[in-house]
């Protein structure tokens, strides 16, 4: 009796061991998960990233560095979905799923809309799968964003932009919609 009490207790703790150990860890990761979404006219925008932190670091230029492409978070590539075609900066942009890059400079950014959603980090980063580039110019913030956000704003009818917030710098990117609903 004493060996079977012995063995279920075992195996009790092995199965509650292996659930904890099977549990998603991103909610415990120092960047933490975050999702940003809105309409823009009639089209739905989602971001979704992970949120690192700037920790009394210089994040841009340095941990970051300038001309070089940036997942635009941690962990995963950050990515952006559309329900509808756009126009980004003036460019159109298929609706779909799609893994946002950017280039950071001092004076102006490049945004990137990379057709491989699912990838770690910009490791495998492959410009030849790119479907838009545009250039953006930075804004200085007026406060210190301790925590990489995004934020989807509409502005008018058929536009709004999506902003990054970090550190001492904004990003923001126009985008238009035809404003026909589905």
């Amino acid at each position: 009796m004493k060996q079977l009490r012995a063995s279920l207790l075992l195996c009790l703790f092995l199965a509650v061991t292996t659930l904890a150990f099977g549990q998603d860890d991103k909610a415990q990761r120092p960047s933490p998960p975050a999702t940003a979404s809105g309409k823009i006219g009639a089209a739905q925008v989602t971001i979704n990233y992970s949120s690192p932190a700037v920790k009394g670091r210089k994040m841009l230029g340095e941990k970051e560095p300038y001309g070089k492409v940036w997942r635009t978070g941690a962990n995963e590539a950050t990515t952006i979905t559309f329900d509808k075609d756009v126009m980004i900066e003036g460019q159109t942009l298929k609706a779909g799923t799609y893994a946002l890059f950017t280039i950071p400079n001092q004076t102006e950014w490049t945004v990137i809309f990379n057709k491989t959603a699912e990838q770690w980090g910009a490791f495998k980063y492959d410009e030849a799968q790119d479907a838009l580039r545009v250039k953006v110019k930075p804004i200085a913030s007026k406060a210190l964003t301790e925590r990489l956000k995004f934020e989807v704003t509409p502005k008018g009818k058929n536009a709004g932009v999506v902003t990054m917030k970090w550190e001492n710098v904004e990003v923001p990117v126009r985008i238009k919609t035809d404003g026909a609903s589905a």
